[in-house]
């Protein structure tokens, strides 16, 4: 990432409440962007949102529904954009067999309503549309996805992730090929990090049994997932927002950003690890029947990598002693705004070290 690039540079970042928003936020303001938030209240007490001051670092946080286009559309008018990063959604696949209607309303309309604010304003020259890897129709194989394999969705979640691709490639190709908007979508794996208090995800799931001196319950130890970082992929999408702003076109399309295939591991796997570092930590698996999920789940990033120069630079044992790094430091009180920027200033060089060989 160009520091120099990112200077004064005016961001929009939907979602900047959550937890992959509220990092990639900080980030950008340790950058030096002018970094404006739209999204809903905080999902949960305690969030990353919150215990971050990430509000103070802000030129704008606006508390609203990206459902409501009106809003949305003054909102970025406000902002004026350089740069959208849409992170904005119904981000749980278990939450969306019980609110389908919701998790399709904001994923679907509500990446319609972005793009189509975007259009209308027309400051914006970058959008970096994020979606997931569960994007894809799991036919169960061995093989990671690549970004040419077959959109589709068992759940709800991943249906309506499926069709807001559709809905960004629509747009690309409608509207935004004709003008100077650069439109991409992004594709992470299962990400993980301090600050992360969602229900039903595994890292949150393992802290809170923990805290509470409980038996975790687990539902499908041998599945398969993607695991890494957040500050992995986010590094991805910050590189991509810098070449579609300046390359444009030749950039504007889906991508995945995943880690190494050797930290593509079972649930079970990432559990014991977990339980040899901390005494006491405790699992057990769900004996109740539970909603579908995908059992085998990796992304092929080798287009990133070789288009972008992007590599993973923490592997997942890395990944998990950061994570758990933050939340003792959040437990004991610490400075969060202090811990969450040395960590990216830990990962930021890293990676420019690696550029410098």
């Amino acid at each position: 990432m160009n520091r120099d690039f990112w200077k004064e540079k005016r961001v929009l970042v939907t979602g900047h409440t959550g937890f992959k928003g509220g990092w990639i936020a900080h980030w950008l303001t340790e950058l030096g962007a002018r970094v404006h938030g739209y999204a809903l209240a905080p999902p949960t007490v305690p969030n990353f949102f919150t215990e971050t001051r990430l509000q103070e670092r802000l030129v704008s946080s606006i508390i609203g529904d990206i459902r409501d286009l009106a809003q949305l559309t003054n909102a970025i008018n406000q902002a004026k954009p350089d740069i959208i990063i849409h992170m904005a959604a119904q981000p749980l696949v278990r939450e969306s067999y019980n609110t389908p209607v919701d998790t399709f309303a904001a994923n679907v309309m509500g990446t319609v309503n972005v793009l189509e604010a975007a259009r209308q304003v027309g400051t914006a020259k970058a959008i970096v549309n994020i979606t997931t890897d569960k994007c894809y129709e799991n036919k169960e194989w061995i093989w990671p996805y690549r970004e040419n394999d077959r959109l589709g969705g068992h759940d709800p979640y991943s249906a309506s992730k499926a069709c807001a691709e559709i809905v960004a490639g629509a747009y690309r190709s409608s509207f935004f090929a004709e003008t100077n908007i650069h439109l991409a979508s992004v594709r992470a794996g299962n990400v993980i990090g301090g600050g992360d208090w969602a229900a039903d995800r595994l890292i949150p799931d393992f802290l809170r049994a923990l805290d509470a001196g409980e038996i975790l319950n687990i539902r499908s130890p041998n599945a398969v997932r993607p695991w890494q970082h957040v500050l992995e992929p986010l590094s991805g999408y910050l590189i991509l927002a810098e070449k579609l702003y300046e390359k444009g076109e030749s950039f504007a399309e889906a991508w995945n950003f995943g880690p190494n295939d050797e930290d593509a591991k079972t649930v079970g796997w990432i559990v014991e690890q977990l339980c040899t570092q901390i005494p006491g930590a405790r699992w057990e698996i769900e004996t109740t029947k539970q909603p579908h999920e995908a059992g085998l789940l990796k992304l092929d990033s080798s287009k990133a990598k070789a288009r972008l120069g992007w590599t993973p630079h923490w592997n997942l044992d890395t990944a998990l002693n950061k994570t758990i790094e933050w939340h003792q430091a959040w437990r004991n009180g610490l400075d969060m705004v202090e811990v969450t920027c040395s960590q990216i200033s830990s990962y930021q060089a890293l990676t420019q070290k690696v550029e410098m060989i």
